[in-house]
């Protein structure tokens, strides 16, 4: 079993805490990164309180606030716990205990884990918050069958406990019936008339498949030829085993691949830590690298384009990856 660094070991007598006094910054590249432990706490069939334990990138999380007064929201999805003020904003509350379907019998939440992600802020809530982990990506496997969920995109085994990763841009976009990617108009379709989208290929890595199959439909629709891999790992082989092919036929690897488009957070190796690989390599450091994530903020967008990054595009703007996509290629 891995040895994880522990930088806070206890959020139990802790009121308000914000992020922001916690974030260890790491270097772009280090295929590492922090989860924030926390649990949803339910009875089992003895009456005995049993804790699942799940984590999110400490990157994504605002702030960790005890539970404030709330307010209904009429004719809201059942998951919607209410709104909250959070100073000068209200936001929406989601209950997690009744996504994952275990409202009936999880105890009364106590935490709200505030989230900013995708231009947006929403809560949590919670049991409580314990650790946070620094770890690297690789310590992160895709879940195994037997706990495959369409809202779980990783797992990370502890010495007494498994903590699942969760996908939340896919739960928020359920449950508040946003759009988790805003689809392509199809004008930008037309546009391939001029562009010989059907000449070029592009490799998508992300690991939450709703996401990945949401980009490759839309790139295919566009006319582009698109492969799939669920994580950073997976892609690198992928890349490596074009470049075989093109050294023993005396092709460039463009032959094969015109762009690479990854997201950041991925099982066994993240988006960083692939694209800092492809740019340090003699030959694939031409290949254009677009990362597309979630937390492309002002200054993750800095760092990454340090690595290498041809461009950043912050989810959900799909079609902004496809007019990027277009430059690339002309």
């Amino acid at each position: 079993m891995y040895q994880a660094f522990i930088r806070k070991a206890d959020f139990s007598d802790e009121g308000n805490v914000p992020m922001a006094d916690h974030k260890i910054l790491l270097e772009s590249g280090t295929n590492e990164l922090e989860i924030v432990e926390f649990m949803l706490n339910e009875y089992d069939e003895k009456g005995e309180t049993l804790s699942s334990y799940f984590g999110v990138n400490v990157a994504k999380v605002r702030e960790i606030i005890r539970k404030p007064q709330m307010w209904k929201v009429p004719n809201a999805h059942p998951a919607i716990a209410g709104m909250m003020k959070l100073r000068d904003k209200v936001i929406t509350v989601v209950d997690l205990a009744t996504t994952l379907g275990k409202s009936m019998s999880c105890l009364a939440p106590d935490r709200v884990i505030v989230l900013e992600f995708n231009r947006m802020v929403i809560g949590v809530l919670v049991n409580g918050v314990s650790r946070i982990y620094r770890i690297s990506w690789e310590q992160v496997e895709p879940p195994v069958r037997a706990i495959e969920s369409a809202y779980v995109t990783g797992m990370v085994k502890m010495d007494d406990r498994i903590i699942l990763v969760l996908d939340f841009e896919k739960i928020v976009g359920e449950i508040c019936c946003t759009d988790v990617l805003n689809e392509i108009g199809h004008d930008q379709l037309l546009e391939g008339a001029v562009l010989d989208r059907s000449r070029h290929r592009i490799l998508v890595a992300d690991d939450s498949a709703f996401i990945r199959s949401s980009i490759c439909s839309s790139l295919r629709a566009a006319g582009y030829n698109v492969d799939e891999a669920e994580n950073g790992e997976e892609a690198w082989n992928m890349i490596n085993a074009r470049l075989a092919r093109c050294r023993a036929a005396g092709i460039p690897l463009r032959s094969e691949l015109d762009l690479l488009i990854t997201d950041v957070e991925m099982p066994k190796m993240d988006g960083l830590h692939l694209t800092s690989l492809v740019k340090k390599d003699d030959v694939l450091k031409d290949l254009p690298v677009l990362i597309f994530s979630s937390l492309a903020t002002e200054d993750n967008r800095r760092k990454w384009k340090d690595l290498g990054a041809l461009e950043i595009v912050t989810k959900p703007d799909l079609p902004n990856l496809v007019q990027i996509a277009d430059g690339v290629m002309n």
